[in-house]
């Protein structure tokens, strides 16, 4: 029998074992020219256009055409190619994948996957020529952990981070980095309708609160996730830049805590497939919800010898941008010999702020939103990541409900007196800091002075934790979050040898790509008698 094209490169491709149970399925990628759903006379198939099932990769004959082999429970999926845009589906997200259930899933609280009815030989998808220059990059919108209990919630998120986006954004493609819903996994129509007002292609990974928590194994954790967002592991392209979205939350309910960081095997036979077409010095973006690093000193939170894996497959690449979540904090982390990576320079995790900040926390503001300050005083907001056409990214943190200018958050006391020990300081928090971001101040216009990297609570967040605990009636539905050790923290002592009266601080700081981010207030100085 003569095999065609793409089913030997299947074959040539499939790393995992055969089962008695696969099938083959097949289908179409094809140029949707005429704009009605469906392959129409005029739409043109697509070759090489790689599809998966999670495991093996294969690529798109001349005519748009593949054979894949799948087992029950799998998930087919394109992988979108630079140059052209995924058609949308009935809920505005991409519509770039079909599960393959015939059974499916096993009787869970929140449904999971219903049986497949799609024929075996019609998983075809369309793609649509995008006229973008890639030459001139483009903005990526970097979501996680909107951890919404309720429509309240919703609500929430819709007023301070959706709806100052929608119609406004220029973003090409956006993510949210899980925990999308806070367990009530009810609630994704009702969050999808909100973020789909953005009118961006719109990528979601799961976290540990998207979880089916009925699920008897980590198999079915995710069915009822699977069910409306498709694959919990896959890849897009765009712009010259390859995005890798991971399941990294491993679920055993016979554990405690019940999930830990890590990948399985599964998704290590994807990602060394998808690795082995691209060019080394490509910009790699994997966007993750648990951290690659441990968030506790001698804690394993993620899965020691799965990052070695992961480390020992990315590090040939040069251009390696991890962005993880989960912490409800922010801070970034540059992975080294200690960690396991070995690539040519340290490879750098940014694990972003949550949405919902401290989840919905706080006092509310003027337009009925909780303050939900986190614990390490970074506000409440989402990221951008900015893709040059040279494979170069730089990061940038908006802050819910505040211009683009408002990068430091400054604290300082409001009188000292004159001549007294220069023992009290001006506080920034520079909510994207990093070790090395240089950090100055200056008093009245005079020279820039160094600022010290400490490591202590947020003392604007440690006024909240005190007006909290004085006051007598519940300020909040729930309290502001208690202080923690911010890793974007300086202290400059602020003199007392000036004349009586008020005097401005100037704060700077210059990040390593040399960007300058600068804040102000003020202080006075009074005569006082013993």
């Amino acid at each position: 029998m003569k095999l065609s094209a793409a089913w030997l490169c299947c074959l040539l491709l499939t790393s995992a074992p055969a089962f008695a149970d696969a099938i083959t399925v097949s289908g179409r990628v094809y140029q949707d020219r005429d704009g009605k759903p469906g392959r129409g006379a005029t739409d043109p198939g697509m070759g090489g256009v790689q599809v998966s099932n999670g495991r093996s990769i294969v690529r798109t004959s001349a005519d748009g055409s593949y054979r894949l082999p799948v087992e029950a429970g799998d998930t087919v999926f394109i992988i979108k190619p630079d140059g052209y845009r995924m058609a949308v589906g009935p809920d505005g997200l991409p519509a770039f994948w079909r599960h393959y259930a015939p059974q499916g899933s096993p009787a869970l609280k929140y449904n999971g996957i219903a049986p497949t009815v799609t024929p075996v030989n019609a998983y075809d998808f369309a793609l649509t020529p995008d006229k973008h220059d890639v030459r001139r990059g483009f903005q990526m919108l970097v979501f996680t952990d909107p951890q919404t209990a309720t429509l309240r919630d919703i609500g929430y998120y819709e007023q301070s981070i959706v709806k100052p986006l929608a119609g406004r954004t220029k973003a090409r493609l956006g993510t949210t980095l899980g925990d999308i819903v806070n367990d009530d996994l009810s609630l994704y129509p009702a969050i999808n309708k909100v973020t789909t007002q953005m009118g961006v292609p719109w990528f979601h990974v799961p976290g540990n609160h998207d979880l089916d928590f009925d699920a008897a194994t980590d198999a079915h954790s995710l069915d009822s996730w699977r069910a409306v967002y498709g694959p919990d592991t896959y890849a897009v392209e765009e712009g010259g830049a390859s995005f890798l979205f991971l399941d990294d939350v491993v679920y055993d309910p016979n554990a405690k805590p019940t999930y830990i960081g890590g990948l399985r095997e599964d998704q290590f036979a994807f990602i060394a497939q998808y690795l082995k077409g691209l060019r080394h010095d490509r910009l790699l973006v994997l966007g993750m919800h648990i951290p690659l690093f441990d968030a506790a000193p001698g804690r394993e939170t993620f899965r020691h010898a799965d990052r070695q894996r992961l480390f020992d497959l990315l590090k040939d690449f040069s251009n390696v941008l991890v962005l993880s979540g989960h912490s409800h904090t922010q801070q970034h982390y540059y992975h080294a010999a200690a960690d396991g990576w070995h690539g040519e320079k340290p490879l750098h995790e940014y694990n972003v702020g949550a949405n919902c900040g401290a989840f919905w926390s706080g006092v509310k503001d003027r337009h009925g939103v909780p303050d939900s300050t986190m614990s390490d005083g970074t506000p409440k907001g989402y990221a951008l990541l900015d893709v040059a056409g040279n494979g170069s990214y730089r990061l940038q943190y908006r802050v819910a409900g505040a211009a683009d200018t408002d990068q430091i958050g400054l604290h300082a006391p409001k009188v000292l007196r004159q001549g007294a020990y220069p023992a009290w300081g001006v506080f920034a928090n520079v909510y994207m800091g990093e070790d090395a971001t240089r950090v100055e101040f200056r008093v009245d216009g005079g020279a820039w002075q160094p600022m010290k990297q400490v490591r202590q609570g947020d003392p604007r967040l440690q006024q909240e934790n005190v007006a909290d605990d004085l006051a007598t009636t519940l300020r909040g539905y729930d309290r502001s979050p208690e202080a923690t050790a911010s890793p974007h923290l300086w202290r400059g002592a602020l003199p007392t040898d000036l004349a009586v009266g008020e005097h401005k601080v100037d704060v700077r700081a210059t990040q390593p790509d040399g960007s300058v981010f600068t804040a102000n207030t003020r202080y006075s100085l009074a005569t006082a008698t013993p």
